[in-house]
C-alpha cells in the first residue's frame, strides 16, 4: 500500500469496558443488650415548610455533607464522568437549600445563579467582617499573607455566604411575626401548578453551557508504512502552509490539507535514514535530520535541497527554528545552532546534556530555546548564550515532550518517560515548578492550544491514548484512543482545530480536538475590512 494512503478498512481499536461495580451492602452494627428491649421507632426525616417553622432542624440537615466521595473509586479514566456527577450533586443541594430555607435566611439562594460562583476573599458566614474580635463559630482568622481564612466544615461556607456589613447567626434565628414579605414572583408562585419555588424553577429552566463536543473518532486515517516505532525521533511536523511532511524511512512524503495529494519530497541515498524534521515558521522550507548526523535544508515549493550542514557525528533526533536560527540536537550530546544566512554550518554549540538530545522547542516571542534529553534533564536557554538559564532535574526518566504556553509568558510544560509518566509545568520566569500531574502512562508528546489554554498530551507504554487538558487546573477534558502502539508524534494543524498523531502502528490519525479561534474569523463586511488595512 502507497504511504500516507487512506486504509480501505481502517481498524479500530474499542475501550476495554469493566463490568459495573456491586457494592457490598454495609453491615448493621449489633444492637447492644441494654437497648434490645426498647422498641425500635420508625419514622420519616421530618421537613419543614416554607413558612420559617424549625429552621434550625432544616439547616442541620442542609448542612450535612452527603455527596459521596466519588474520587475514592481510584479510577483516573472516569475523571470526566466524575466532575460531572458531582456538578449535579451540588446543583440538587443547591434547590434543596433554596426550597428548605426560602427567603427566610438572607443570601440562602445567593448562589442559585451561579452554584460555583467564587466566594469573596474576606468573607464569613457567621461573623461580621468588620469585627475584630473573632467569631464563636471557630473559624481560623487571615493569615498574613492575605489568603482566604479557612471556613468550618460545620458552617457549610460553600453554600451560605454573607455579603460585607451584614451578620447573620442561623442558631439563634428567630421565625417573624409579622407576615412573609410579599416577593416580586409572588404572584407566579401563586399561580404556578409547581411546588418548587420560582427560584429553583429558574435555575432548573435556565439554559445550560453545552459541554464542548469533542469526537472519540479520527474523521481520517492514513496508512504510513515504515514509520519509526522510536521514542526519540521527531519524524511528523504540520507546517503553515497546510502541508504535513512526514518522514518515512529514507523518505519524506508531503500530504497537502488542502487538495489531499501527496508528493515525494525526498529519498537519502547511502543507507541514511530520516530522524527529525521541522518546518520553518513560514512553512517554505523543511529542515530534515539524518541518521548520520547531517542537517540538510529543503525548499518545499521548489521540491530541492538548497543546503547540507554537518556538525554531528551521530543522528539527529531534534529540530526547531528561531526564524533564520536553526537548532539542532543530537545523540552525540551537543547541540548546535547555525544561522543559515551565513556560510559557517554552525555558529556556537551547547554541550550540558549528558546524553541524547531528543526534545527542541524554541519560544520564538521571548528568544528562548528549552531542551530536553535521555539524561532526565530540561534546560532553559537565553537566545544563543552557552550557559543555561535554568536546569530542570526533577524527571526521572528521558524527557522529548516540550512546549511553549502561547497564553502566559515563561510558562514551559515538559513531559517524562516510562518511568516517570509526569506532566510538570515550570515558570521560567522564577525558575519554580507550578504543576506536577502524574498520567499514569509515557509522555512522548505536548502541544498548547492556540485559541483556548488547553494542553494536549500523546502516551506511549502502556495506554497509547491522547489526552486533551485543561489548563491551570489540570483535569481532563477527553481521553482518544485508536492506536495500538504508542503514539510518537503530534502536531497541530495551521488553524489550531486539528491534531495529527502518529504511532508505531504505522498509522496517522486526525483528529478534531478544538475550536475555531474567533480572533481568526474575517471582517464582517468590506467598510471593516477596509478600516482594518489602514494602519
Amino acid at each position: 500500500m502507497a504511504p500516507l494512503e487512506t486504509p480501505k478498512s481502517p481498524s479500530r481499536s474499542t475501550r476495554n469496558i469493566d463490568p459495573p461495580r456491586v457494592d457490598e451492602a454495609p453491615s448493621l452494627p449489633s444492637m447492644s443488650p441494654r437497648r434490645r428491649t426498647q422498641k425500635p421507632i420508625f419514622s420519616d426525616r421530618y421537613i419543614p415548610n416554607r413558612t420559617g417553622v424549625d429552621l434550625q432542624a432544616a439547616f442541620s440537615l442542609s448542612s450535612q455533607e452527603v455527596l459521596p466521595d466519588l474520587r475514592r473509586r481510584g479510577d483516573a479514566d472516569n475523571e470526566i464522568q466524575i466532575r460531572k456527577e458531582e456538578e449535579a450533586n451540588r446543583t440538587f443541594s443547591t434547590v434543596l437549600k433554596a426550597e428548605l430555607f426560602g427567603d427566610n435566611v438572607p443570601m440562602a439562594t445567593a448562589n442559585l445563579a451561579s452554584p460555583r460562583a467564587k466566594k469573596p476573599p474576606s468573607s464569613n458566614s457567621l461573623s461580621d467582617p468588620d469585627s475584630s474580635t473573632p467569631s464563636n463559630s471557630g473559624s481560623a482568622p487571615s493569615s498574613s499573607n492575605g489568603r482566604d481564612r479557612t471556613p468550618p466544615r460545620s458552617a457549610n461556607h460553600d453554600d451560605i455566604t454573607s455579603t460585607p456589613r451584614q451578620s447573620t447567626n442561623l442558631f439563634t434565628y428567630q421565625s417573624p411575626k409579622k407576615s412573609r414579605p410579599i416577593s416580586r414572583d409572588l404572584q407566579n408562585e401563586l399561580y404556578s401548578l409547581s411546588p418548587v419555588r420560582q427560584d429553583s424553577q429558574k435555575l432548573l429552566l435556565s439554559p445550560q453551557k453545552k459541554p464542548r463536543n469533542i469526537s472519540k473518532v479520527p474523521y481520517r486515517v492514513l496508512d504510513a508504512p515504515e514509520l519509526s516505532d522510536d521514542f526519540y525521533l521527531n519524524l511528523v511536523d504540520w507546517g503553515q502552509q497546510d502541508i504535513l511532511a512526514v518522514g518515512l524511512g529514507d523518505s519524506v512524503y508531503l500530504w497537502d490539507g488542502a487538495t489531499q495529494s501527496v508528493d515525494r519530497l525526498c529519498n537519502l541515498s547511502n543507507k541514511d535514514k530520516v530522524t527529525s524534521i521541522n518546518w520553518i515558521g513560514s512553512g517554505t522550507h523543511l529542515a530534515i535530520g539524518t541518521s548520520q548526523g547531517l542537517v540538510e535544508i529543503w525548499d518545499a515549493t521548489k521540491m530541492k535541497c538548497v543546503r547540507t550542514m554537518t556538525g554531528h557525528s551521530l543522528r539527529v533526533s531534534s529540530l526547531s527554528w528561531n526564524e533564520h536560527i536553526l537548532s539542532s540536537g543530537s545523540r552525540d550530546r551537543s547541540i548546535l545552532n547555525r544561522d543559515v544566512r551565513v556560510e559557517s554550518h554552525y555558529i556556537n554549540k551547547f554541550e550540558h546534556h549528558k546524553s541524547e538530545v531528543c526534545g527542541l522547542r524554541w519560544n520564538v516571542d521571548e528568544n528562548k530555546l528549552a531542551s530536553g534529553g535521555n539524561d532526565n534533564r530540561v534546560f532553559v536557554w537565553d537566545g544563543l548564550n552557552t550557559t543555561p538559564v535554568h536546569e530542570f532535574s526533577e524527571h526521572v526518566a528521558a524527557v522529548k515532550a516540550l512546549a511553549w504556553s502561547p497564553h502566559q509568558r515563561g510558562i514551559l510544560a515538559s513531559g517524562g518517560g516510562t518511568t516517570d509518566k509526569t506532566i510538570k509545568v515550570w515558570n521560567t520566569l522564577t525558575g519554580s515548578k507550578v504543576q506536577d500531574v502524574n498520567t499514569g502512562s509515557q509522555v512522548c508528546n505536548l502541544i498548547w492550544s492556540r485559541s483556548s489554554n488547553e494542553l494536549v498530551s500523546t502516551h506511549g507504554y502502556s495506554r497509547y491514548q491522547i489526552v486533551v487538558w485543561k489548563y491551570p487546573s489540570m483535569q481532563q477534558i477527553a481521553q482518544l484512543t485508536g492506536h495500538t502502539s504508542r503514539v510518537h508524534y503530534l502536531s497541530l494543524s495551521p488553524d489550531g482545530e486539528t491534531i495529527v498523531t502518529g504511532a508505531g502502528d504505522e498509522t496517522l490519525r486526525f483528529w478534531n480536538v478544538f475550536e475555531k479561534n474567533r480572533n481568526d474569523e474575517p471582517p464582517s463586511s468590506v467598510l471593516l475590512d477596509a478600516f482594518s488595512q489602514l494602519r
